[in-house]
C-alpha cells in the first residue's frame, strides 16, 4: 500500500516511516509542509495519506487544511489526520467529506499500540472510518449552543449589554448593582469560555456568539 507522509518533525516524520514500513506499507513520500503535501499526492498518487494537523508556516490547522482540499479534488483518497488536540475548525469539513468514508482522525497520545494503529490505517484505506471517541465528544460538545449554559438572568444581561448599555445602565434597567451586573457578566465569559484578553475584548466576542445565537 503506498502512503504519503506529512510531519513537519523531522525526527517524527522518520520515525513514522520506519514504523509504516515494518508493517509493509510503502512510502513513498514524506514532507514537512502542507503544500508539500499537496504536491506528492499529485504526483504519487498514493492510496492512504497520513498528515499531521499542525503544519508550517502558522502550526495550526495547515495539515488539516491541505486533508480538505485533497478530498475536494479526489472524495476516495483515505486520509488520517494526526493530532495532539482536536483542532475544530475544518474537522467537520474532512469528516464530512467522500460521504464521510475512508476517514481518519487519531489523538497522536491515545495511540497505545503501533499493531493496531497499523491496522487502523488498513480500514481507512478500505473505505472505512475511524475517528478517535475523544474527537466526536469534543466535536458534539462544541456543536451545542453555547448560550444553553447561561441562566434566564445572564442572558438578560447579555441582551443588555449587545445592545450597547453599560454596566451601570444595566444595573439600573434590571434594578441590579453594579457589583452584581459585573458578576453576572463575569460568569458569562467564563461559561462561554472567551480567551483570556482584556474585558472590553471579552465583551465583544460574548455579544458576537449572543447575536450568531438570534440568527
Amino acid at each position: 500500500m503506498r502512503v504519503v507522509i506529512a510531519e513537519d518533525s523531522v525526527l517524527l516524520r522518520e520515525g513514522l516511516g520506519g514504523l509504516l514500513a515494518r508493517f509493509g506499507f510503502d512510502v513513498v513520500a514524506a514532507v514537512g509542509d502542507a503544500d508539500a503535501l499537496i504536491k506528492a499526492v499529485a504526483k504519487a498518487r498514493p492510496d492512504l495519506v497520513v498528515t499531521d494537523v499542525r503544519m508550517p508556516p502558522g502550526f495550526t490547522d495547515e495539515g488539516l487544511r491541505a486533508a480538505v482540499a485533497l478530498r475536494v479534488t479526489d472524495p476516495d483518497l483515505p486520509v488520517v489526520a494526526l493530532s495532539q488536540y482536536v483542532q475544530h475548525s475544518y474537522a467537520g469539513e474532512l469528516l464530512g467529506s467522500g460521504q464521510g468514508r475512508a476517514i481518519g482522525y487519531l489523538l497522536k497520545d491515545r495511540v497505545a499500540d503501533v499493531a493496531e494503529f497499523a491496522a487502523t490505517l488498513r480500514r481507512v484505506a478500505a473505505g472505512e472510518t475511524v475517528v478517535d471517541p475523544e474527537v466526536v465528544r469534543q466535536l458534539m460538545q462544541r456543536r451545542r449552543d453555547p448560550l444553553d449554559q447561561l441562566s434566564a438572568r445572564e442572558l438578560e444581561v447579555l441582551a443588555l449589554v449587545a445592545e450597547g448599555h453599560s454596566n451601570a445602565a444595566i444595573a439600573r434597567i434590571l434594578a441590579l448593582t453594579e457589583a452584581g451586573v459585573g458578576k453576572h457578566i463575569g460568569n458569562v465569559l467564563a461559561k462561554l469560555n472567551l480567551p483570556v484578553s482584556d474585558d472590553t475584548n471579552r465583551r465583544v466576542l460574548a455579544v458576537l456568539t449572543y447575536l450568531r445565537g438570534q440568527q
